[in-house]
């Protein structure tokens, strides 16, 4: 499925704002070990319900997002053209999962969402933030967490976890898919300022 630009998901304007704060969060954010993740087979057994898979890719042709439903058999990708950092990217990737999550209604009770972007991650988890983006993903999980125990688990990448490794080849397959319409309107990274210098 091919996200498009009028879905939700890309009405989100400028990404810089006065600080919103969100200090009793309805999900957990939990920071597994790599030991965690690389002994035994398959994922830890405190991953559990609907497992979802998020990357975010950053390639000279563009950006992508991508989302996997490990127990529901769901893949996603989605291009987010040519500005979107590594961070944006990710954040997408979780919020876009959400949205799924959200669609499907599903009945499990534990919902994982795992990713392996400390930095997104811990700005999940911090009570006060600047970025549009960031406050639009703590609500959208503060609200599935009214159906389903919501937790976000860090994953490493690269080390051989299957849903993560699905999730970042399709990632890299939505950053190479052509973005459609106007990009959207995103905070530039100071990493592409002085890239572009």
């Amino acid at each position: 499925m091919r996200l498009q630009q009028s879905d939700p998901i890309f009405n989100l304007g400028v990404d810089v704002m006065r600080p919103a704060f969100n200090f009793e969060p309805n999900y957990r954010v939990i920071m597994l070990t790599r030991e965690d993740w690389t002994k035994g087979t398959g994922t830890p057994p405190v991953v559990k319900g609907l497992v979802w898979f998020t990357v975010g890719s950053k390639m000279k042709k563009g950006n992508g997002a991508e989302f996997c439903g490990q127990s529901v058999g769901r893949r996603l990708s989605f291009s987010l053209g040519r500005y979107a950092a590594i961070f944006q990217a990710e954040i997408y990737a979780i919020l876009g999962c959400i949205y799924e999550i959200h669609f499907q209604g599903r009945p499990e009770k534990h919902v994982s969402i795992c990713s392996d972007n400390q930095a997104s991650l811990k700005a999940l988890q911090a009570v006060s933030t600047t970025s549009q983006l960031v406050q639009q993903c703590q609500k959208s999980l503060n609200d599935i967490s009214a159906r389903h125990v919501v937790e976000l688990y860090w994953v490493p990448g690269h080390a051989g976890v299957r849903g993560n490794e699905i999730a970042y080849v399709l990632a890299r397959g939505g950053a190479v898919l052509e973005f459609l319409g106007p990009e959207q309107a995103l905070g530039v990274s100071r990493q592409d300022i002085r890239r572009g210098i």
